[in-house]
């Protein structure tokens, strides 16, 4: 996955560019998928947890989420985390979610607190991440896992860790597809889990783990406002998606009545959902540890922003968000008919934002 300033094409990659399809190396790694406005403000100037919950019909309630745990996994330290949360907690007004109280807790891979050393372009993921996972479920538990490196064998160890003490996972990291990624899959199938992936940033083709059949594949729209008003949602030119190379569709979206539009083959088709996540309709987040030289209040888009949304929606939920559920009734979806990333947004399940954006605070 691509890290990416702004509009420009700076990466900060880790892995192989996505598309570039490999031979399974020994131990592979990814990279954070977020996109970022290049200057801060002492101010959030990007969208609200308030102007989110709006333009979706979420539950505004600041006990919604209650009796869940949604995890974070994420590569390298972010030693502001916990300070950083308890900054935009108080600025917009939602529960202190902190150590002290047991709403927060922040361990390495192993479940200890021998924390892996810091990186800031994974810092300014991680502050994105379990903010705005708390933001959309300010009565939920988030449990962050550092993974000591970005190393397909580090971020699986936390992948692990996470489902085995979380009801719900968020993932907004990943890498190009390559032929032997169904040997990692087994890391997100945790019984009564629900996983999230972020799709990615670069539009098509398909990137790993957001193609296992065993995740939710998170895509990325764009919020229209008047003023402050919000007034449609379209596709996001960046968000990811795309046929696998690699993976068999699961058999909740093979059977899907709208699968077969996609032409994907039988082959596993993302995304599966979306929520906002281009940069121009970026969400605000507050990081101090300096990133790019600079620290504060960030505009961040990307589908590092679904994926935790998604994952926070979920919990609020309390349900188990599986394929089965995605592609069954449960879920009331804004379709997105309007957009393109590679693929063409269609009137139903696409490979532009699968089949839409959740709306609505009941589950």
């Amino acid at each position: 996955m691509k890290l990416i300033l702004g509009i420009l094409s700076a990466c900060l990659l880790i892995a192989a560019v996505p598309g570039a399809a490999s031979a399974a190396p020994a131990d592979g790694s990814a990279s954070p998928l977020f996109r970022v406005r290049p200057a801060i403000t002492s101010a959030p100037s990007g969208l609200s947890p308030a102007t989110i919950k709006s333009a979706y019909g979420f539950s505004t309630t600041t006990i919604v989420g209650a009796g869940q745990t949604i995890a974070i996994v994420d590569a390298y330290d972010d030693p502001t985390a916990a300070s950083d949360l308890n900054v935009f907690s108080t600025k917009f007004g939602l529960p202190a979610c902190t150590t002290a109280n047991g709403c927060f807790t922040k361990v390495s891979q192993m479940g200890n607190t021998r924390y892996p050393y810091s990186n800031s372009g994974w810092a300014l993921e991680i502050s994105l991440d379990v903010q705005w996972a708390h933001a959309i479920a300010p009565g939920a538990k988030i449990l962050l896992v550092e993974a000591t490196s970005a190393s397909f064998s580090n971020l699986m160890a936390a992948e692990d860790y996470a489902g085995a003490h979380a009801n719900y996972v968020s993932n907004s990291w990943g890498a190009s597809e390559f032929s032997g990624e169904t040997a990692y899959d087994s890391h997100f199938s945790m019984t009564g889990v629900s996983y999230f992936v972020a799709a990615g940033d670069g539009g098509l083709p398909a990137e790993w783990p957001s193609a296992s059949p065993d995740v939710i594949s998170v895509g990325g729209t764009t919020l229209h406002f008047s003023g402050s008003t919000f007034t449609s949602e379209t596709a996001w030119s960046g968000g990811g998606g795309g046929c696998s190379a690699y993976e068999t569709a699961n058999t909740a979206q093979s059977a899907f009545s709208q699968y077969a539009q996609v032409n994907c083959g039988g082959k596993r088709a993302t995304p599966d959902v979306s929520l906002d996540a281009d940069p121009a309709s970026g969400v605000s987040v507050y990081d101090s540890t300096r990133y790019s030289g600079q620290s504060g209040w960030w505009v961040v888009g990307g589908t590092s922003a679904s994926s935790p949304m998604w994952a926070a929606r979920s919990a609020d939920a309390g349900a188990v968000v599986s394929a089965a559920y995605v592609y069954g009734s449960a879920i009331t979806f804004r379709d997105i008919t309007s957009g393109n990333n590679g693929a063409a947004c269609l009137v139903g399940f696409d490979l532009c934002s699968g089949r839409g954006s959740w709306t609505g605070a009941t589950p």
